[in-house]
């Protein structure tokens, strides 16, 4: 690979589709009436099993991406001006993650909803971003090799042992930060095991950092990809098993109860594969735009489809009520809406951030004229209270 195409389209290409599947699938799933939820229908089990993808590959790629340009700056550690843009980001994807789940009427009430405290994918991803920066600081003078080895091992702690701590209810922390653990209070995602798809993308991502100038690199990192994922969807169980068998150790058993993980790991393999199959064909620009625009759309899908701040969304009106016939071209135009929402957005960003900026200053200029007019006379207030006082405590005295 050359310097010319060093960046890597494929993964651009493969967040748009994540993101796109993302989109469809919260609509369908949201708004689809139950009656119609067969999975004795093989059109709704094929939609079931790729619905079931996007999440993991979403989670890979976000932990591929960040980690591929952690890594490729000169500096290393602290030094390195990637650490600082990603606390910085992990932090704004909390936030934002926070204050999609905010209503202004709870607000208006002074009241805080208990919906405000669920996790969400945003808040996962913010961080994981924080949890790979934690472990490429502590790694960063430490040989080449342990950096990656602790991201698989993340990652295989997170998968083998997910049965045992699945059922822990984390009961001596805050709800706030129990619901990063558990599901029982209604988030959505917990950062494990979700974690371990992150950390999987970026231990794939340091592969492609240094084998980047290899000749064959795209040759090999298919078949490696194929093989992983076969492995992973269709002998990881018989493997456990076997393991199982010869050790009685009981996380394999409950492992071996629903080894989902390690099989949708393996499904994320063989979409790295076919998209890096089919890479020349995904430099189409529109495409690639979708890909570096996922976090606005994922905003703007969750306002119209949830409600965010004012709790008048889609969900509100259509929950569970749709008939196919209706639910599949609404999620395509969804899909659509949410896009081209976001891209004009983002072509126009520069000018609503400048805007914005302007705004906040225009404040602050406020703010410190009306500081400037306020001290003289809160002192002339002030000192004429003081005068007052004074002058009562003289005839309570007399």
């Amino acid at each position: 690979m050359t310097a010319k195409n060093n960046r890597l389209f494929f993964i651009d290409a493969m967040r748009a589709w994540a993101i796109l599947m993302m989109l469809q699938g919260h609509f369908i799933d949201g708004l689809l009436d139950p009656i119609f939820r067969d999975t004795s229908n093989t059109a709704y089990n094929i939609w079931l099993y790729f619905r079931g993808i996007t999440a993991p590959v979403f989670f890979t790629v976000s932990g591929f991406i960040f980690t591929y340009l952690l890594i490729r700056v000169p500096q290393n550690g602290m030094e390195n001006p990637r650490v600082s843009k990603g606390i910085r980001r992990g932090l704004q994807l909390l936030l934002i993650g926070y204050l999609l789940r905010m209503n202004l009427g709870g607000l208006f009430k002074g009241e805080i909803y208990g919906s405000f405290y669920l996790v969400d994918v945003l808040h996962c991803i913010g961080l994981s971003i924080l949890g790979l920066i934690g472990v490429y600081v502590l790694t960063a003078k430490k040989k080449s090799y342990v950096f990656p080895t602790v991201l698989v091992a993340i990652t295989l702690v997170l998968f083998l042992f997910e049965r045992v701590y699945k059922d822990w209810s984390f009961a001596f922390l805050p709800d706030f930060l129990a619901n990063y653990f558990t599901k029982a209070n209604g988030s959505v995602f917990t950062i494990v095991p979700w974690f371990g798809y992150t950390t999987i993308g970026a231990f794939i991502s340091v592969l492609f950092a240094k084998f980047k100038n290899y000749r064959y690199l795209y040759p090999a990192a298919i078949s490696i990809a194929l093989a992983v994922g076969y492995l992973l969807v269709y002998q990881s169980s018989n493997f456990f098993e076997l393991v199982y068998e010869n050790t009685g150790l009981h996380f394999l058993k409950l492992l071996l109860a629903n080894n989902y993980l390690f099989i949708r790991l393996g499904n994320v393999f063989v979409v790295f594969a076919v998209f890096m199959v089919l890479r020349q064909l995904l430099t189409n620009k529109t495409v690639l735009k979708i890909g570096a625009s996922t976090l606005s759309i994922y905003v703007i899908h969750f306002v119209i489809l949830y409600g965010s701040f004012t709790g008048l969304g889609l969900y509100r009106f259509f929950n569970h009520s749709l008939s196919p016939e209706i639910a599949i071209p609404g999620a395509l135009a969804f899909m659509v809406a949410c896009t081209w929402l976001s891209l004009q957005y983002n072509k126009y960003e520069a000018d609503v951030r400048a805007q914005i900026a302007s705004g906040i200053s225009y404040a602050r200029l406020q703010l410190i004229e009306l500081r400037e007019i306020s001290i003289p006379v809160l002192r002339e207030m002030f000192i004429r209270v003081r005068l007052f006082l004074r002058r009562l405590l003289r005839t309570v005295r007399s």
